[in-house]
């Protein structure tokens, strides 16, 4: 079975041959602009714009949902629904939802797959979303990993 590559870098810029899928984890409150999806706002607009969109018309946008979004030749976003809200609730939880996690990197393992794609990541969930990395990669494991898809992960 595949395993995670760790790379120092920028995920958005990566240095694979091939198609590749960028891949991080949005809200489903239509927020965007903290953490990484500034990255990718300040080097494409699109990801936003489809995002946008998509939250502004309300069709799918729910928790376990994915967005693919061409930005280059051979290069796409994947805009994930992976979060409640923005901010770690009363009772200490924070906004990251593992199961929805789990079911957008099922759809992205499709996805991947039709592309014959490579995935391109910071640690997804890890940072405003409150997630822990040792469950991410358990869930990367059952999804990409296991569908033999191979995942890039990058430390900034």
């Amino acid at each position: 079975m595949k395993t995670i590559t760790y790379l120092k870098g920028d995920a958005t810029n990566p240095q694979i041959e091939g198609n590749k899928i960028i891949t991080h984890i949005c809200n489903y409150i239509g927020g965007w602009g903290k953490g990484f999806v500034l990255a990718i706002s300040n080097r494409w607009k699109k990801p936003e714009n489809e995002y946008r969109k998509w939250f502004q018309n309300g069709n799918n946008f729910n928790l376990g949902e994915i967005q693919m979004v061409q930005v280059e030749d051979k290069l796409w976003v994947c805009n994930m629904i992976g979060q409640h809200k923005i901010i770690t609730n009363s009772k200490g939880v924070p906004p990251i939802r593992y199961e929805a996690v789990e079911v957008c990197l099922e759809k992205l393992s499709a996805e991947a797959l039709q592309l014959n794609a490579s995935i391109h990541m910071p640690r997804i969930g890890c940072g405003l979303a409150g997630g822990k990395w040792e469950e991410i990669e358990l869930i990367i494991d059952r999804t990409l990993l296991k569908n033999n898809v191979e995942v890039y992960v990058y430390d900034f």
